[in-house]
């Protein structure tokens, strides 16, 4: 008898191991026992609201926290619910609880919901600007999981989703005033998330062409490397105009040089062909995050002119 294939999605540790099966089932759907995701999702709100002068607002990002790890629980137990035929078929997510049978449709569904009821009450401690903005995600979030089945570069979509937070932060600090560094702000998140979910996509590579989904890992090629790298340069390259539009003094760009040496550190010992190489430097990207975090709080600390 062939050993079981042990793989990202079919690994429980810590205390989701713990739990009795049916809560398990649950937090894995929610994808609780994999923090990245939550990480890369709570981490552009935090920019947001430092690089516009929020330095102070812990209160607010620490519901943005919570309201990160609900909405990036959601948003996997949604994915699941639409692609559960496809997981089935691919060797990395087939024992995810809706694919495998652990888990009703119905059940995640109101799984789902409960999730979003926590969503709400984050929402509700936003000024009202900012809640429009948060409301404006969701057609967003409900088109991405068709995105691979209608284009190969479905990536391009997730920037938009998975950064959202950005202008949600920002705007809670400062309304609608100020908007030309949130959009370079926000342009730079698109071209990191696109960059690190291009190197999260190299492990299903052939599980993808097969089934016969987008990717841009696939679509990239063998250029995929030097795709990755024009997104990080572009990221950092926008993360550079909205600082500079919020202090102008090149002395404040340095604050970006650790988040640009991380990023060259990826690609300079990213192994392509090897998904354990690949999922290692899409998950430092937390470290990536946190870099860009103290930049953008070392920047917003300091009093306008």
């Amino acid at each position: 008898m062939e050993p079981v294939a042990i793989v990202p999605d079919s690994e429980h540790k810590g205390l989701v191991a713990s739990l009795p099966p049916t809560l398990r089932d649950l937090a894995l759907l929610a994808r609780f026992d994999r923090p990245i995701g939550w990480w890369l999702l709570f981490w552009p709100c935090a920019w947001g609201v430092f690089l516009a002068g929020g330095t102070a607002r812990w209160g607010i990002v620490l519901w943005m926290l919570l309201g990160a790890i609900a909405m990036r629980g959601a948003g996997c137990v949604y994915n699941d619910i639409v692609d559960a035929d496809l997981d089935a078929r691919v060797a990395r997510t087939a024992s995810r609880p809706i694919a495998s049978g652990a888990i009703s449709k119905k059940e995640a569904w109101v799984w789902l919901f409960a999730l979003c009821g926590v969503g709400l009450i984050v929402l509700l401690q936003l000024r009202w600007e900012a809640q429009l903005v948060a409301l404006g995600s969701l057609g967003l979030v409900a088109a991405y999981p068709f995105m691979k089945r209608i284009t190969g570069w479905p990536q391009a979509w997730l920037g938009l989703v998975f950064t959202w937070g950005a202008p949600v932060g920002w705007i809670e600090v400062t309304g609608f005033d100020r908007l030309a560094p949130l959009a370079a702000l926000y342009a730079g998140c698109w071209a990191w998330c696109m960059a690190y979910d291009t190197i999260y996509a190299l492990q299903d590579r052939k599980d993808d062409a097969m089934v016969g989904i987008g990717s841009s890992a696939l679509s990239f090629g063998r250029h995929v490397r030097a795709g990755v790298i024009g997104l990080y340069a572009m990221a950092l390259a926008c993360w550079a105009g909205a600082v500079w539009l919020v202090r102008p003094d090149p002395v404040a760009l340095l604050a970006l040089v650790p988040v640009g040496l991380h990023f060259a550190w990826q690609v300079l010992t990213l192994e392509t062909a090897d998904g354990l190489s690949a999922l290692a430097r899409f998950r430092s990207n937390r470290f990536a995050g946190a870099l860009m975090a103290a930049a953008c709080f070392v920047i917003g600390a300091v009093p306008q002119a």
